[in-house]
């Protein structure tokens, strides 16, 4: 089929540009940052965040990234005409982010028909742990679609060759010092209560039956293995549905001899990207 169905509610994808979006992994290689995305130690691709725009909204959406970083998940929302709004907590990364709305804004997108049709942005730089202050001082609306990829906490805190290599070259490895980053947690099961409990929040804001796209990765730490995305997958189910997964897989980054000559020790190449339903059949 290569016409849109009237009866699809979801998104404006046919028949044959849905189907592959259901596969639960894909590879996908980002290309190489540019200068000013470079120094964020955790930055995703907009390509790869405009797959998922499309498949779970329709155009003039509202999309909203709590953990914006340098504004990746508003680029895509520009380039396929939805409304974006992001909160980033370090004033550094929420000037980049803003620096890269203002230059796609400032090409003129048109639609199909030719007629100029901007959509709007939005960098908050806020804390996403106070959405009730932020919703009411901004009089936002409510969100069509979640996506983002939430600062990984004690991951970022640990040293290895992978951060050795970014201190190196004088970038960032951790997103900041602040006691109020959800990155300098104290501890994983900390980082974990206070990841979830930042959805839970977000809850009332959320339109019934949208959908939330939070990626997440396990690491290594200290010779355990950290079932991040398994564990906060488990706690975001008591307060939205678990409807699937779809694993991220990179086949072109660089390969570190972790544990040569004595362990096992994995080279983790593959997000997870979790896919949740604010439904009335979960019940808090």
């Amino acid at each position: 089929m290569t016409e849109v169905s009237p009866y699809n509610r979801l998104n404006e994808l046919t028949a044959k540009e849905w189907l592959p979006f259901t596969k639960t992994w894909f590879i996908h290689n980002p290309p190489p940052r540019k200068k000013d995305e470079i120094l964020h130690p955790a930055k995703y691709p907009e390509n790869l965040i405009e797959d998922f725009i499309r498949f779970f909204t329709k155009r003039d959406a509202v999309v909203f990234d709590p953990f914006l970083g340098t504004g990746s998940t508003l680029v895509a929302c520009y380039n396929t005409q939805r409304n974006g709004i992001g909160i980033e907590l370090q004033k550094k990364y929420a000037d980049i982010a803003n620096e890269r709305i203002k230059k796609v804004e400032s090409q003129t997108q048109l639609t199909e028909k030719g007629v100029e049709k901007p959509c709007k942005q939005l960098v908050l730089k806020d804390d996403s742990s106070r959405l009730d202050y932020i919703w009411k001082q901004y009089a936002l609306p409510n969100i069509d679609f979640v996506i983002t990829s939430p600062p990984y906490g004690p991951m970022l805190n640990k040293k290895g060759l992978a951060s050795q290599e970014r201190e190196d070259k004088g970038l960032d490895t951790k997103y900041s010092d602040d006691p109020e980053d959800l990155g300098n947690a104290e501890g994983y099961d900390d980082f974990l209560t206070k990841l979830v409990s930042i959805f839970v929040k977000l809850k009332p804001y959320v339109k019934e039956g949208a959908y939330l796209v939070v990626i997440l990765q396990n690491y290594m730490d200290k010779g355990e293995y950290k079932m991040l995305a398994w564990d906060f997958a488990r706690e975001m189910a008591h307060h939205y549905q678990l409807r699937g997964e779809r694993i991220w897989c990179q086949n072109n980054k660089t390969l570190f001899p972790y544990g040569y000559k004595y362990s096992f020790v994995p080279n983790v190449h593959h997000h997870y990207c979790l896919i949740f339903k604010k439904t009335e059949e979960v019940k808090e």
